[in-house]
């Protein structure tokens, strides 16, 4: 099963791009997504926890699509602030939302989301261990962006873990982790942030000018080869295809594209986001 989708759906620039612009506010952003996509990213539960209830009713809000699957990002107090050792009341209260999908079938990832600033070393493999030990039970990505985790026995450790290896694609600088096609569990997860090197790295950018990018055909062409490969596996993993280039919906428009080229057939899209991008997405969609 190859899964698209876009990461996050609270966006307010996608009014008139991905949604209907003047929607009422009963109109259901999360429900809308789940017609056209089979995966949507948990943004939310990386800045804060939630607790399991709210976690059923984004469950609730799907229950028209069978085989839709979230993806979850692992709230951020377990990788991106590392000065203090976390605790069990840390654990409990991230889990919370994350064992709720798990429970009700629809957690189809918990992805652990490291920064660049990640890199390998003794204190940071014992992080990571720890993190491991703490979420275990859930089915498990990590991300990793520093080269320096490219090395054949941390994919050893994660295989022996039970934990997928997201592939990523980003802008490319010397330390950069670069594109591949590295299957580690039984799910196979890619994520694509967009090439904006103007604003990657840029103090004081913030997060719409980092994730402004649209992917052009030819950028996705070698994705679209590396999602088959993927499929391919003789793991025979789930895989799942996230675009997190969101800003102005562009991540949706990208998620159609590669959609529609690694199945080899024109998808349905929202008709909002057709008219937003037509030359991009009139090769690819109904």
């Amino acid at each position: 099963m190859i899964r698209f989708g876009p990461a996050g759906w609270e966006y307010p620039d996608w009014a008139g791009i991905v949604y209907p612009r003047g929607a009422p506010r009963s109109f259901d952003r999360l429900a809308h997504l789940a017609r056209f996509f089979s995966t949507v990213e948990v943004n939310a539960t990386f800045y804060r926890p939630f607790p399991a209830d709210v976690a059923a009713r984004w469950c609730e809000r799907v229950r028209d699509a069978p085989g839709f699957r979230f993806g979850a990002k692992v709230w951020r107090r377990f990788t991106h602030e590392r000065e203090e050792a976390f605790g069990r009341e840390d654990v409990a209260a991230a889990r919370a939302a994350l064992d709720r999908l798990h429970a009700e079938g629809r957690l189809g990832a918990a992805l652990l989301q490291f920064p660049w600033s990640f890199r390998r070393e003794p204190a940071s493999e014992e992080w990571l261990r720890g993190v491991l030990a703490a979420f275990a039970g859930l089915p498990l990505v990590v991300e990793v962006r520093h080269a320096s985790w490219d090395a054949p026995d941390v994919l050893e450790e994660l295989a022996a873990a039970g934990v997928g290896i997201v592939n990523v694609d980003q802008p490319l600088f010397r330390s950069s982790l670069r594109p591949a096609a590295r299957v580690t569990s039984p799910i196979a997860y890619v994520r694509v942030h967009g090439r904006n090197y103007r604003d990657w790295f840029r103090k004081g950018a913030g997060r719409d000018a980092r994730y402004d990018y649209l992917y052009t055909r030819g950028e996705l062409e070698p994705w679209a080869e590396r999602v088959k490969q993927l499929a391919d596996s003789p793991r025979a993993p789930d895989v799942y295809v996230v675009t997190n280039n969101h800003f102005r919906g562009q991540a949706v428009a990208n998620a159609k594209m590669l959609e529609a080229m690694v199945e080899g057939r024109r998808v349905e899209a929202p008709e909002e986001l057709k008219k937003a991008f037509p030359e991009a997405l009139a090769p690819f969609v109904l």
